[in-house]
């Protein structure tokens, strides 16, 4: 039986292919909609030249809906930034931080977006007050629960409260599945190993991740080990990430509205091997979810200096494993090149 769990994915897993002019929009929209990935997360300044700066064209905006009509997909979630200390020497005052959250409602509700997300960065009040206006638009404002950070974080625990005391049905959270890193990342361990950690040191770190070591401990034991530089930003590592509990989503799942499908890594067999997704959709289907994992590919970061990002394969592989977990008895393929034109992609499938 499938799941109601829906899959989709943040655009910002093509960050290589759009900074080097290699897919467009359409590009993007049309691969995941081949995958099966129907739902549309954007971050706007990567999607939109000119945003928040300069404003969207509304020519910009008409294309986008076409496209999403056009392949069939749905506008799941617009993810924003406050940048709160924009001006040198102080910080942004309260009115014009909510006065910024309101002018991100308006540009996803002209997306047609259902969610924004919020950096984890922002203030609770700020968020609450911008709820009421939220609210009007029919939109929800999902902050994003991301490591180091986690559901038993103070801070987190400090939005939740403020979410429940006022009311308010607008506000939200976005977990992002980082936060259950059970694993270090092979990508991880390469790269660091490329550019100067020894083996030794790179192989204690791992195992020390595996034994859930406290940081400080593996820092200090990398100096003394003779690690410097790489060696030591390894190990620093450890204070950033750390393999949190998925059901802790559960005491949440009222107020979770859209997940990111955070991955470094899928291998051939199209396996997270850092990341436990299969216990984490159990967990969500427990929880009852019923909405999009957005695939957010992160690994292209660590590959980049020794080889060319496939996102395209990465995403696909991504969406392969989400399909069986989910129980979806169709396997997502994508049968022609992802940055060929669509009339192209047209004249060869037809020639097949």
């Amino acid at each position: 039986m499938s799941s109601k769990i829906k899959r989709g994915v943040s655009l910002y897993s093509y960050q290589n292919e759009t900074f080097q002019g290699k897919m467009t929009l359409e590009d993007c929209i049309r691969v995941s909609s081949k995958l099966g990935a129907k739902g549309i997360e954007i971050i706007g300044e990567q999607t939109f030249w000119g945003w928040p700066e300069y404003g969207v064209a509304q020519d910009d905006v008409d294309n986008w809906h076409r496209l999403i009509k056009q392949y069939d997909c749905t506008p799941v979630s617009h993810d924003f930034m406050l940048d709160y200390k924009r001006y040198k020497g102080r910080e942004m005052p309260f009115e014009e931080q909510v006065a910024s959250v309101r002018n991100d409602i308006d540009f996803g509700t002209r997306l047609g977006m259902k969610y924004i997300r919020a950096l984890v960065s922002i203030a609770p009040e700020v968020l609450v007050a911008a709820a009421p206006y939220a609210e009007e638009k029919g939109i929800k404002i999902l902050i994003e629960v991301h490591a180091p950070l986690h559901f038993d974080h103070p801070w987190i625990i400090r939005h939740a409260e403020a979410f429940e005391k006022s009311g308010s049905d607008a506000l939200g959270f976005l977990p992002d599945m980082g936060m259950f890193l059970f694993s270090f990342p092979p990508v991880w361990k390469e790269k660091f190993m490329r550019i100067g950690v020894p083996k030794a040191i790179a192989d204690y770190v791992e195992k020390a991740y595996e034994d859930r070591v406290l940081s400080e401990y593996v820092i200090l034991n990398v100096q003394q080990m003779g690690g410097t530089g790489p060696a030591i930003a390894m190990a620093e590592t450890m204070r950033h990430n750390a393999a949190f509990e998925p059901k802790r989503m559960l005491d949440y799942m009222p107020r979770i509205h859209n997940i990111h499908g955070k991955f470094y890594q899928m291998n051939e067999d199209c396996v997270e091997p850092s990341i436990p997704y299969d216990e984490i959709v159990k967990v969500l289907q427990q929880g009852g979810y019923e909405g999009y994992i957005c695939s957010e590919y992160e690994g292209n970061r660590w590959i980049e200096d020794a080889e060319e990002p496939d996102s395209v394969e990465q995403v696909r592989r991504q969406q392969v494993m989400l399909a069986k977990l989910l129980g979806e008895t169709e396997v997502p393929t994508i049968k022609t090149s992802p940055t060929a034109s669509a009339d192209a992609e047209a004249a060869r499938e037809a020639a097949e």
